[in-house]
């Protein structure tokens, strides 16, 4: 569990340098420079995500039970998860979206509905600690970003057949997890 918490702390930690300390990442910038930043943020954030998912694995081979998910819990993560990946894949593409201008930050929605999808649908202390840590640093998140002003990137006219591309390969996605990828990739079958 140590290894899965020190992963949480350096990712989590990491991206919330912004919302706690802003003045920490200007001060980076101002002495190292913006890229030499960019990749040290990177570091840090890859070596904590990884760190996260090979503790997760760990912690997973000796679960601690906290509750029994409830009966609807799995269809609920099914109907979350696939409005979640679509915002997700908006949230990467490189020309604005009518979602991103409607949710504003897509991945963070994204990673917020997958939180609460997995907090009620697994049930053990790592898989809540996992979902509940990301859930609130999302909600953090958010609420930093609402006073922000829009980037020009969000700011120009949404593409009109992006959304639609978006939306098709995030459920595209979706039902790959659905039918084995989920089960190859995380070790648990949906279906």
């Amino acid at each position: 569990m140590s290894i899965f918490l020190a992963g949480l702390v350096l990712f989590i930690g990491m991206h919330s340098i912004y919302i706690l300390l802003p003045g920490v990442r200007s001060a980076a910038i101002a002495r190292i420079g913006h890229n030499p930043w960019r990749g040290l943020y990177s570091l840090v954030s890859l070596t904590g995500l990884v760190l996260t998912i090979y503790g997760y694995g760990l912690a997973r081979q000796d679960p601690v039970p906290l509750f029994a998910p409830p009966p609807w819990a799995r269809d609920f993560a099914f109907v979350l998860m696939a409005v979640a990946l679509p915002l997700l894949v908006a949230s990467f593409f490189p020309v604005p979206t009518r979602i991103g201008r409607f949710v504003r930050h897509p991945m963070l929605m994204s990673v917020t509905l997958w939180s609460l999808a997995h907090a009620l649908a697994v049930g053990t202390l790592a898989g809540v600690l996992l979902s509940a840590v990301f859930f609130v640093w999302t909600l953090a998140a958010r609420f930093s970003l609402i006073a922000r002003p829009m980037t020009a990137a969000t700011a120009a006219p949404p593409e009109p057949t992006s959304d639609w591309i978006a939306v098709a390969i995030g459920l595209a996605i979706w039902a790959a997890l659905l039918f084995g990828l989920h089960d190859w990739l995380i070790g648990t079958p949906l279906l």
